[in-house]
């Protein structure tokens, strides 16, 4: 039994059920013992690898985007270059690199701010960036004034959800739970029906008995403080992660731990928690605090419109047999169906008086997502 798991049954026996989302901050957060804030999670020694380890083009592409949008907003002087959930700082690395090498007036205008939480994890941050002046926060909130570049890629998945079960009497909140008489955590629907029916979408309905609904009010909350910041300070955001499109049903909260599944009430603090994105939750809280949003589109789509394809072609144009190769088949990964291509989806938010930012021109007007 981990630490975390003597202190969520502690905590319930003390105050009774846990909402997921509570659970979900515990599990990730915890100052001394949560899963973000004691580890390095990445890589094949890990349990999750992201796309920026995958492939140094993807960095690439990310960073040319970043330039291309500082370029399309006038060139400021000076602009905050924030990446949320940086990892170990590999994406971060790829896109400073892109900049100094495609568009070195863009790379002299930046200051590089990480949202990051955990000490482990700014510790390779530092390491992968030591020759670049970076600074740290906790939260998004704590960037300085003036016009932002806001990268999350994979970010909002790991935020805290809440779910909500369709029972005989209406929508309950699912709860963490101690089992009677065996002392087990266990998913458990509350006792009082949902009070706020603004919590659930108006177009679900009256789902089958069992259906999940999960959202995500910190997601939202930080894409509407991004919007705002957006709207009132100039730039723009590019949000990239698996998830839905639209409002669904259906139980995604899922734990990984050495890149296989994992019981999500088992082994707390040691197995990564996630869960899938609503980005029509994401576009509503943007579009509700004034900015204008593009997309979602599939991470394929967007790859492969900015030139992933061109830029690999190159890269193995130069490379060893087995290089290229691995290059390849990295690029595949990216933007192929049966990989990430269309699991994962690209939203971007800009001021509502911005152009449409590269890569997402196809989708204006009313897209196929």
């Amino acid at each position: 039994m981990t630490p975390l798991d003597t202190k969520i049954r502690d905590r319930i026996k003390a105050d009774g059920p846990l909402t997921v989302s509570k659970f979900m901050e515990i599990a990730l957060g915890d100052p001394d013992h949560g899963y973000y804030r004691t580890r390095d999670p990445l890589g094949e020694a890990g349990d999750f690898v992201t796309s920026p380890e995958i492939s140094q083009v993807f960095g690439e592409i990310i960073g040319l985007w970043c330039a291309v949008t500082w370029q399309n907003a006038g060139s400021p002087e000076n602009i905050h270059l924030v990446e949320l959930g940086p990892g170990r700082g590999t994406l971060m690395a790829d896109i400073l690199r892109t900049a100094r090498n495609a568009m070195p007036a863009f790379a002299e205008s930046l200051d590089v701010h990480l949202v990051e939480t955990g000490a482990v994890l700014r510790q390779q941050q530092r390491r992968a960036l030591k020759s670049h002046n970076v600074d740290w926060h906790d939260g998004f909130e704590a960037i300085p004034s003036g016009p932002v570049l806001v990268i999350a890629n994979e970010f909002f998945d790991a935020l805290p959800i809440d779910q909500y079960v369709m029972t005989e009497e209406g929508w309950r909140e699912n709860q963490i739970v101690l089992s009677e008489g065996h002392d087990n955590l266990i998913f458990a629907p509350g006792e009082q029906n949902v009070r706020n029916k603004a919590v659930i979408p108006p177009e679900l309905g009256s789902p089958p008995i069992n259906s999940i609904f999960e959202r995500s009010s910190a997601g939202e909350q930080i894409a509407g403080d991004i919007a705002k910041r957006i709207t009132t300070d100039g730039g723009a955001a590019l949000i990239i992660d698996y998830g839905h499109v639209r409002h669904g049903l259906g139980d995604t909260l899922q734990a990984v731990r050495s890149h296989k599944y994992h019981d999500a009430l088992a082994t707390i603090g040691e197995a990564d928690l996630t869960a899938h994105v609503d980005f029509a939750a994401l576009k509503d809280a943007a579009e509700a605090s004034g900015a204008m949003v593009h997309g979602p589109i599939f991470q394929g789509e967007f790859l492969t419109a900015l030139g992933i394809e061109q830029r690999t072609a190159a890269l193995t144009a130069k490379a060893t047999l087995d290089q290229a190769e691995m290059l390849k088949n990295a690029s595949r990964r990216l933007i192929a169906a049966d990989g990430m291509g269309t699991l994962f989806k690209a939203l971007a938010i800009t001021s509502a008086t911005d152009s449409t930012p590269a890569g997402f021109e196809s989708n204006e007007g009313g897209g196929a997502l």
